[in-house]
């Protein structure tokens, strides 16, 4: 590592204004409808079908809030031939009709499939939904060609295939789209991250003995949608006798005198999402939580140091130990400690790193990817752990971080 991190990588303010140029956003919505495109053009596809909210906001500028997320009643499509097709959530479409002008107004519709089961489908919006979809893909010329579909209920596939249409994935032709990022899109990730920075100071100066887990969760969330997030997705508190194995999931534990403790902080701004782990003591450190650290730290270092355009995800996860080097029967049960996975509108994009999948089906690294590498070391203590996660944009030069909350070496909050 460097003696702190350090990048170019602009995070401006969140405000667009007329003496710096920031994001410019109908260049991004240019951008994601292009890369869209290509890649339809470069499938067998006629057109997707879209009902993955984040690979409708990339087809479309469009967006209702978290809670629609599991609805799967809001979709899109895009044919080889025409502008993108949105259907939204009841007053949605007339609002997107007043708001968004890059959707031609005939283009915003409002409809609805059945929340999810909670109308049957015996009511038959499933179905009047694939009569709908088929009229579009044969006012432009593709409904003899196959429908991509990235996620839905099975009965609007049984309902479009009852139609004559064939449906293939569509998740993995917008998961390329989506991998490479433009220079806006790495803007927004910068932001996102740059709040978190400001979040981890916080949480920093609060962690001392008392307060517990879900507090600093609170605490968090409250900040980040001061800061202007849009969605926290999630923040793991994780302290103790909890940090090993890692459990996921915040509790309501109080935090004691000596505990390491480790923070995963999900949101998004924008859209654009941060996965981003830190981990302290609390007053002090034992010489064994310095140590898992120290190697935790190792081993995200030795990744980092690898990164730039050609290598292969395979040459990552090599210098990452196997699973029964740190605990676990093997990589299944170990998946997600030793670990990278793109990052955009989604937690999870293109690539993948991990000893699970990487070794066979290794993916090489292009210029404009954003990605997060986690390390996990527990602590021979027996309870303790180390987590650190680093955000890093690929450049033609090699790596460039985005997280920048010192991780050196292991912090003490609050020392005693």
């Amino acid at each position: 590592m460097n003696e702190f991190a350090q990048t170019s990588i602009p995070a401006p303010g969140g405000m667009n204004v007329d003496f710096e140029a920031r994001v410019d956003f109908d260049r991004l919505r240019a951008y994601r409808l292009g890369r869209a495109r290509h890649a339809l053009e470069q499938s067998d596809l006629g057109a997707v079908l879209c009902f993955d909210m984040n690979n409708i906001r990339y087809l479309t500028s469009t967006n209702i809030g978290e809670w629609a997320r599991d609805k799967l009643m809001r979709f899109a499509l895009l044919t080889r031939t025409g502008p993108p097709v949105l259907w939204d959530f009841g007053s949605a479409a007339k609002a997107h009709r007043l708001h968004s002008p890059w959707l031609a107004p005939e283009n915003s519709r409002a409809g609805m499939t059945g929340l999810r089961g909670s109308v049957a489908p015996e009511a038959g919006f499933f179905a009047s939904t694939a009569r709908e979809v088929k009229a579009v893909l044969e006012e432009n010329g593709v409904a003899h060609e196959p429908l991509g579909l990235d996620i839905a209920e099975l009965p609007m596939v049984f309902e479009l295939q009852a139609l004559g249409l064939e449906v293939r994935d569509a998740q993995q032709t917008m998961l390329d789209a989506r991998m490479i990022k433009s220079n806006d899109e790495i803007t927004l990730l910068s932001m996102a991250a740059s709040m978190v920075d400001g979040v981890y100071h916080m949480i920093y100066e609060a962690l001392k003995p008392g307060i517990r887990e879900n507090d600093i969760v609170a605490l968090v969330n409250k900040r980040l949608y001061e800061m202007g997030s849009d969605d926290v997705e999630g923040v793991n508190a994780i302290s103790g006798e909890r940090c090993s194995p890692h459990p996921h999931i915040f509790s309501d534990r109080m935090i004691r005198p000596g505990d390491q403790a480790f923070f995963d902080i999900i949101h998004s701004y924008n859209g654009y999402r941060t996965c981003y782990y830190r981990t302290f003591s609390v007053g002090r450190a034992t010489q064994s939580q310095r140590d898992a650290y120290a190697r935790a730290r190792e081993w995200m270092d030795a990744a980092i140091a690898l990164v730039k355009p050609g290598v292969s995800t395979d040459e990552i996860v090599r210098v990452w130990p196997e699973a029964q080097e740190f605990g676990f029967a093997d990589e299944m049960e170990a998946f997600g400690l030793q670990f990278g996975h793109g990052l955009g509108l989604a937690l999870h994009e293109r690539p993948i790193f991990s000893r699970l999948n990487s070794l066979q089906h290794p993916v090489e690294l292009q210029e404009g990817m954003v990605f997060a590498l986690e390390t996990y070391c527990p602590a021979d203590d027996g309870h303790s752990a180390a987590r650190i996660e680093e955000e890093i944009v690929v450049t033609a030069d090699g790596p460039q971080l985005l997280t920048l909350f010192p991780a050196e070496e292991l912090m003490v909050a609050n020392r005693y």
